[in-house]
């Protein structure tokens, strides 16, 4: 009985201290983006695998990203000379899943050619093992805004 009752204690406090775990403020997952953003910039790869997960998925105008392992190879590719986030937001209706949306403003190349612009960005954080790990991202170069005809 003794046994019984120190489990179900330890198994009540568990479960009280999962559900209040707080989902991260605005401020701590803006700085989770802007450690990958440095890290890719540095082409820091050890640093980036530890911000993003392993099967992450990326949506780009030009192609549909499907690993970390291609993150790692386009990290290669790009010569980043500066990055600033702005317009940052992120909203979370789950404990442990955190939506992020933000423009950034990048100067650099990719594949030697200009990749400098403002991008719309967003990424989708997800805890696992008390760790924030990003599952999406992606992000797409604003174009000019254009006049309706007429």
């Amino acid at each position: 009985m003794k046994n019984y009752l120190t489990c179900t204690i330890v198994a009540l406090v568990a479960t009280v201290a999962v559900s209040i775990a707080a989902t991260p403020d605005k401020a701590a997952m803006e700085a989770k983006e802007k450690s990958a953003w440095q890290a890719f910039k540095d082409k820091n790869s050890d640093a980036f695998k530890k911000l993003v997960d392993k099967d992450i998925r990326c949506v780009y105008a030009n192609r549909i990203s499907t690993s970390l392992q291609n993150e790692l190879a386009d990290m290669k590719n790009w010569d980043m000379k500066s990055f600033e986030i702005s317009d940052f937001e992120m909203f979370s209706d789950e404990k442990d899943v955190v939506v992020t949306t933000y423009k950034v403003k990048v100067e650099g190349t990719a594949d030697g050619k200009d990749a400098s612009g403002t991008y719309n960005a967003g990424s989708v954080w997800k805890q696992e093992n008390g760790q924030w790990l990003a599952i999406f991202h992606t992000n797409i170069k604003e174009e000019a805004a254009t006049t309706p005809a007429g």
